[in-house]
């Protein structure tokens, strides 16, 4: 079962990945972020949307949960191919031994159940990527967030994943979708994905005929990535999104880790904390 392991992250994620996988689980290495803005955390409540994500407990790099009054819960249904069965109501759990956080079952760009700034604290790893509407979703965490409120952004960057075929999307066709109102039954990228997607680098999937008939179901399954990121194209929406990022990082083994803060308009705001990338894309 380990080699199986070992063999499946050398295949996806290469040597480095795998070293730097090892070498993180030995000295349970924290995300340069987290060790940045971690003292911002403690105390506040939280909404995740798309959890819970073990980056975020106590032995993950960017362990904010045991910091955190409660956390709260967002995913589309009630059945995922993640979560497995799940119900709307006080049973979302992040640690064993701390009271369970509300769990809803909504849209992530549909928030309606959630008063506006009922939260300090919105939390998301590797969801943006599976929402047709970046942009729409942003606005309502930053809605549902307390005027200071901060957002921890993780997002899949294209060089070390089964993206890696595909172009970087623009900023303006996050804006189109936006601007159109793009729902989750939107198939524009459905053709690229297909002829691109990696199966090498996701060896979950199964075959290729499984891999595209779940993909033409994807309104149900919620797997594809519609859009695909760099570390710019990440800053560049939630800036225009209407967040001030505060501390930027690229990390293997493909992780793309953004700390925002709702932006307050200010035009001396200073500029974010910025690490350098081990991802060729961003250094071009």
């Amino acid at each position: 079962m380990l080699l199986n392991q070992v063999l499946s992250v050398a295949r996806t994620e290469g040597v480095g990945g795998l070293l730097h996988r090892v070498g993180s689980r030995l000295v349970g290495a924290r995300a340069r972020s987290f060790r940045a803005y971690e003292g911002r955390f403690s105390g506040r409540r939280a909404l995740e949307i798309g959890g819970p994500s073990a980056c975020f407990r106590a032995r993950g790099y960017f362990p904010v949960y045991p910091l955190l009054a409660g956390v709260d819960n967002c995913n589309f249904a009630k059945t995922t191919i993640w979560e497995g069965a799940i119900d709307a109501g006080e049973g979302f759990h992040t640690d064993p031994g701390r009271p369970p956080g509300r769990q809803f079952i909504a849209e992530a760009t549909d928030l309606s159940a959630v008063p506006a700034g009922a939260y300090e604290v919105v939390l998301s790893s590797h969801t943006i990527e599976h929402t047709a509407n970046p942009l729409k979703a942003l606005a309502e965490w930053r809605r549902v967030l307390t005027p200071d409120g901060l957002l921890v952004l993780i997002a899949p960057h294209k060089d070390r994943t089964f993206d890696h075929r595909r172009p970087v999307t623009r900023l303006d066709h996050l804006i189109a979708d936006r601007e159109a109102g793009t729902g989750e039954d939107d198939r524009t990228h459905l053709a690229e994905i297909l002829a691109l997607h990696d199966l090498g680098r996701d060896p979950g999937v199964g075959s290729r005929e499984k891999f595209a008939r779940r993909s033409q179901d994807n309104l149900t399954h919620r797997a594809l990535h519609h859009h695909v990121f760099d570390t710019g194209l990440a800053e560049a929406m939630l800036i225009e999104a209407g967040f001030r990022p505060l501390a930027v990082e690229a990390r293997r083994p493909y992780n793309i880790v953004i700390v925002a803060q709702k932006a307050d308009g200010r035009p001396d705001a200073p500029p974010p904390l910025r690490f350098s990338s081990p991802f060729p894309s961003d250094r071009r």
